[in-house]
């Protein structure tokens, strides 16, 4: 039986373009979407449009990555930065406003978004297919497509009143595109106090760049001005469990092995949360 068109994917189909013709607006079908010229994107039975491409991106999250990011953030670990999210798009977003979300993952930020701001509806873009499922379904007025950042957008010019990039790559020639003169982006990227007592006790798990912050502000710097940083700091006490899932929803899980995460006492049973939340406005 068809795929039927999930009703918030409907809400986008005015602004999505067809990532081929790149100009062409995309009709339902059933199970799909398609443009005038007859290019074809299946909507998956989970929800989500598959738009993408030619060769496939590999880096999005695999299946255990999720599973392990969707146990974590049901703890409520990072309820304070999905807080700071919302209440910086809160600010901008008009009440019937849109929201595109880059590199979504699981829709977690995105749904605390929409959550905030009632009547509007958000677009999440991910490589991931087993992020997807769970975005696709994360909040009724939020649709999800499988996009890759670092590629233009399936999206028109000004389609977007807020775009979100959380923990995410960045393309802020393409952000500035889909944005309206009047959005904003907000940004949110770890400090290099984040999660430090994991790193210094785990072998293997990424650290962030001190020089990071640096070629965040180089690269925006021409396309956006910075309106307001927030801080968003506090100890967060763990479980066993849920260090693993911590370290298990990021890229540090490819890097970490298993007898480095079983060690008797090594691993922290409380580290820093520590990032920086930047709304921009269009230059």
């Amino acid at each position: 039986m068809p795929v039927l068109l999930p009703p918030a994917l409907g809400l986008f189909l005015d602004v999505l373009r067809c990532p081929t013709c790149r100009v062409r607006r995309l009709r339902p079908e059933p199970g799909a979407l398609r443009c005038a010229v007859g290019h074809t994107f299946d909507i998956a039975r989970h929800g989500y449009a598959g738009l993408l491409t030619g060769s496939r991106a590999i880096s999005g999250d695999d299946g255990a990555m999720v599973r392990a990011r969707d146990r974590f953030l049901a703890t409520g670990g990072y309820a304070r930065i999905r807080q700071a999210v919302a209440r910086l798009a809160a600010d901008s977003a008009p009440r019937r406003g849109t929201v595109l979300d880059v590199g979504c993952g699981t829709g977690y930020y995105l749904a605390g978004v929409l959550d905030q701001v009632p009547g509007a509806h958000g677009l999440g873009l991910d490589t991931s297919v087993r992020a997807l499922r769970s975005a696709a379904r994360a909040h009724d007025r939020g649709a999800a497509v499988a996009w890759d950042v670092f590629r233009r957008f399936p999206l028109a010019d000004g389609a977007a009143d807020v775009v979100l990039d959380v923990f995410a790559p960045r393309n802020p020639a393409e952000f500035r595109r889909v944005l309206r003169p009047t959005g904003r982006l907000i940004v949110v990227r770890p400090t290099v106090r984040h999660l430090a007592e994991l790193y210094r006790r785990v072998p293997g798990t990424i650290t962030v760049d001190p020089a990071k912050e640096q070629r965040l502000h180089r690269a925006m710097a021409p396309c956006f001005e910075a309106v307001v940083t927030e801080r968003v700091e506090y100890p967060m006490v763990l479980s066993g469990r849920q260090v693993l899932d911590l370290v298990g929803m990021t890229p540090s899980a490819r890097h970490v092995s298993g007898a480095d995460l079983t060690g008797d006492g090594l691993l922290p049973d409380r580290v820093t949360v520590s990032v920086l939340a930047t709304a921009y406005r269009p230059r």
